[in-house]
C-alpha cells in the first residue's frame, strides 16, 4: 500500500506540522511519519491500534467540529450514520474505535477473487464506473442519467409519464439504484475508485470553486458511455458531506465555514499573505484561499489586507484607517470605502463616534493611536495659551500651530485678534475675560436653557440640535437668527463669535444684539434642499458644523406624525403615548412624562407648530 495516513485522512494534510507533531509523534516512527511512511508500514511498526489512537487524539484536539466522515472519508462507506457526527459529540474512545474498525478492514488480506482481479492490468476508472451501469435496462439508465446524476433533475411525474408507470414505481427504482451503487462501492472492485475519492477529498480541501472538481483530473471530463454524462457528475455524488453553495463545494455547512473565516479577522485587518496562511488552517487550499475570502460576506481585500467589512459606515471607516495606519481626510475615507455614502454622513459619523479622533483641520485617526485632539483654531489657540501659563506671544502661537496642523499663519493671527481673545499690557494674547493669572470669568447664563428653547431638540447621544425651517431667504444666502439658549449651549456669550467648519465652507455665528448665523446656502446646496425642507444643525466640540437634512413632510401625513416629523423622528409609532414619550425626551423631559407636561413644556418653549399638530 503506497498511501500514507495523510492520504487517508485529508485534514492531516491541511493542518500545519507544528500542530500535528506534539500530538502524533511516536518514538518508534520517523519524524512526520504520517506523510513519510506508508500506512501499512506504520501499522506494522507500532500496531494498528496505536495509529488509530494517534488519529483519534488529533481529531479531538484539532478537528472536533468536523464530521468524522470528513476526517476519515472511508467511514462514509463503512458507517454512513456515524460518519456525520463530530468528535466533540462522540468522544475520543468512540472515535478511536470507529477509526480502528476502518483500519483493520483496510489491512485485511484480499480474497482469492480479489487477488485474481488485482492481477488484471489496471483499467481506466471511467471504464470501472461504466461496469456499474452496464447491466441496467433503458428505464434504469434514464432514471440514473436524468435524476440521480443530472445537473437539473427531472421530476418523478415526468419520468412516470415517460415510462407509463406510477411516481412510486420511479421512486422505488431510484432507491434500488442507490442501493446497487452503494453495494458496489463496498466491494473489492471499487477499491481504486474509493481510493481516488479519498485522494480527491484531500485535493479539494474544505472549500473549493465547484468547477475545480471537473478539472481535478482529465478523466473527470470524459463521458460515461453507459449514461452519456461527464464522469465528474457521478464522482460528485460520492463526495458526501460536501455542500454546493454560491459556486463553491464546501465540506460541512457553508454558513458555518464562512462564519469561522470571519472570526479569523475579528481582531482587525491582516496582510493578504498572512491571511492566506491563516485561512489554510481551516482546510482551504492556499491557491484558492484569496478567492474564498472574497466570496465570504462582510470580508474585503483592501490594499493588500483582508479587513472585516460589516454594514456599518463607522466600522468600514475604522477598517480603512486601520489599514492606512495614518490619519485620513473624510474625502479620502469616502474614496477608499468606494460605496454610496455621502461625505456629510461620513463626516458626521467621524465626529460623533468615540473610535475616531480629529487630529488636524481635515484629518481623522483612530482614538487608540493616541495623540491630541484638534478642536478648531480658536480652541487650539486657547490650549496654547493655557500651556504657556495664561498668556503667550502671537509668534509662539503661530509657530506651534502651523507646525503641527494644516492651518495658515493668517488664519491663526485672525482668530487670535478676534472675539474671545485679548492683548495683555506687553502685547501677548490671553483668553478674553480671564485675569492675568488665567482664571476664567463666570460663564454667560441665558434667560432660557436650551431645553426651554424653541426648535431645539436632544438626540439619543445627548447632543442638542437646532431645527432650521428652510425658506427662500436661506436659499438666497441670507443669515438667520439663532435662539440665545441654543447659542449659549454652543458656548457663546454676547460679543463673541464662533466659526464652524464644514466641507462646503465655514459658517460664522456671531452675537452682537442677538446670536446670528451666517449663510448656510452652500450646506443646503449639498442636500439639494428646497423651500419647506428642514435641516437640523449643531457644532461639535472640535468646531465642525454637523447637519442632518430632513425633507418636508409628505402630503397626507397624519397630524401626530407631522408633530414627530418636526422633532426629526420619521419612524412609525404604535400609539399616541409612545409619540408623547418621544417628544418629551427630545425636549429634555424624563421618558415617563405624560401628555400634560409635554404640552406645557412645548408652550413654554414656543413650539406652536408642534402644538398645532397635537390639537392644542
Amino acid at each position: 500500500m503506497n498511501l500514507s495516513l495523510s492520504d487517508l485522512a485529508p485534514p492531516v494534510r491541511w493542518t500545519s506540522p507544528g500542530q500535528i507533531a506534539p500530538i502524533a509523534e511516536d518514538a518508534d516512527l520517523p519524524d512526520a511519519w504520517w506523510q513519510a511512511v506508508p500506512f501499512d508500514r506504520a501499522c506494522a511498526l507500532i500496531g494498528t491500534q496505536a495509529v488509530a489512537d494517534h488519529l483519534a487524539d488529533l481529531a479531538v484536539a484539532c478537528w472536533g467540529h468536523l464530521q468524522i466522515g470528513d476526517i476519515l472519508p472511508l467511514l462514509r462507506l463503512s458507517d454512513p450514520a456515524e460518519s456525520e457526527r463530530t468528535p466533540e459529540s462522540l468522544g475520543r474512545d468512540v472515535v478511536q474505535k470507529l477509526f480502528l474498525d476502518v483500519f483493520e478492514r483496510l489491512l485485511e488480506p484480499p480474497s482469492q477473487a480479489a487477488q485474481v482481479r488485482a492481477a488484471r492490468p489496471d483499467r481506466p476508472l471511467p471504464e470501472l464506473v461504466d461496469e456499474v451501469f452496464t447491466d441496467l435496462d433503458e428505464r434504469q439508465r434514464a432514471i440514473a442519467r436524468d435524476r440521480l446524476y443530472a445537473a437539473s433533475r427531472v421530476t418523478l411525474d415526468e419520468l412516470a409519464q415517460r415510462f407509463n408507470v406510477t411516481r412510486e414505481r420511479i421512486r422505488q427504482i431510484e432507491r434500488d439504484l442507490r442501493d446497487h451503487v452503494e453495494s458496489w462501492l463496498a466491494s473489492p472492485e471499487a477499491v481504486p475508485l474509493v481510493a481516488h475519492v479519498t485522494w480527491l477529498r484531500g485535493r479539494l480541501g474544505s472549500a473549493v470553486p465547484a468547477d475545480d472538481l471537473a478539472a481535478a483530473v482529465p478523466w473527470h471530463r470524459e463521458d460515461l458511455s453507459t449514461l452519456g454524462i461527464p464522469a465528474w457528475r457521478f464522482v460528485r455524488t460520492l463526495l458526501t458531506g460536501y455542500e454546493q453553495a454560491d459556486g463553491w463545494l464546501v465540506a460541512g455547512g457553508a454558513d458555518e465555514l464562512r462564519e469561522k473565516t470571519r472570526q479569523l479577522f475579528a481582531d482587525g485587518p491582516r496582510p493578504i499573505s498572512e491571511a492566506v496562511g491563516v485561512v489554510a488552517q481551516l482546510g482551504i487550499r492556499e491557491d484558492v484561499a484569496e478567492r474564498w475570502i472574497l466570496a465570504v460576506p462582510h470580508l474585503r481585500v483592501f490594499e493588500e489586507h483582508v479587513v472585516p467589512w460589516p454594514r456599518s459606515i463607522n466600522e468600514k471607516a475604522e477598517a480603512v484607517l486601520a489599514v492606512s495606519g495614518d490619519p485620513l481626510s473624510p474625502e479620502e475615507i469616502q474614496e477608499r470605502i468606494g460605496e454610496d455614502y455621502s461625505l456629510v454622513g461620513i463626516r458626521n459619523q467621524l465626529t460623533a463616534d468615540d473610535r475616531f479622533l480629529r487630529v488636524d483641520r481635515n484629518k481623522y485617526g483612530l482614538t487608540r493611536w493616541g495623540g491630541d485632539e484638534y478642536l478648531g483654531i480658536r480652541e487650539m489657540i486657547a490650549r496654547e495659551i493655557e500651556r504657556a501659563g495664561g498668556e503667550a506671544s502671537i509668534s509662539t502661537i503661530v509657530t506651534n500651530l502651523t507646525g503641527r496642523y494644516d492651518v495658515s499663519e493668517s488664519s491663526v493671527r485672525a482668530y487670535a485678534g478676534g472675539p474671545g481673545f485679548e492683548r495683555t499690557q506687553r502685547g501677548w494674547v490671553r483668553v478674553a475675560g480671564t485675569s492675568p493669572s488665567g482664571e476664567a470669568a463666570e460663564p454667560y447664563q441665558p434667560r432660557k436653557d436650551v431645553s426651554e428653547t424653541r426648535r431645539s431638540f436632544r438626540s439619543r447621544d445627548g447632543r442638542w440640535w437646532h431645527r432650521v425651517d428652510i425658506n427662500s431667504e436661506h436659499l438666497r444666502g441670507s443669515g438667520s437668527p439663532l435662539p440665545t439658549g441654543f447659542a449659549a449651549y454652543l458656548g457663546m456669550a454676547p460679543g463673541g463669535s464662533l466659526t464652524a467648519s464644514a466641507p462646503s465652507g465655514d459658517v460664522v455665528i456671531s452675537w452682537h444684539n442677538q446670536p446670528t448665523m451666517g449663510s448656510i446656502r452652500n450646506v443646503l446646496a449639498e442636500f439639494k434642499a428646497a423651500d419647506g425642507d428642514h435641516v437640523f444643525l449643531t457644532v461639535s466640540d472640535g468646531g465642525e458644523l454637523l447637519t442632518r437634512f430632513l425633507p418636508a413632510a409628505p402630503p397626507g401625513l397624519p397630524p401626530l406624525n407631522r408633530a414627530l416629523h418636526l422633532i426629526g423622528y420619521t419612524a412609525p409609532v404604535q400609539s399616541e403615548a409612545e409619540a408623547m414619550r418621544l417628544i418629551g425626551s427630545r425636549i429634555g423631559l424624563p421618558e415617563v412624562t405624560g401628555r400634560e407636561e409635554v404640552v406645557a413644556r412645548l408652550r413654554e418653549r414656543g413650539d406652536r407648530d408642534i402644538l398645532g399638530f397635537l390639537g392644542e
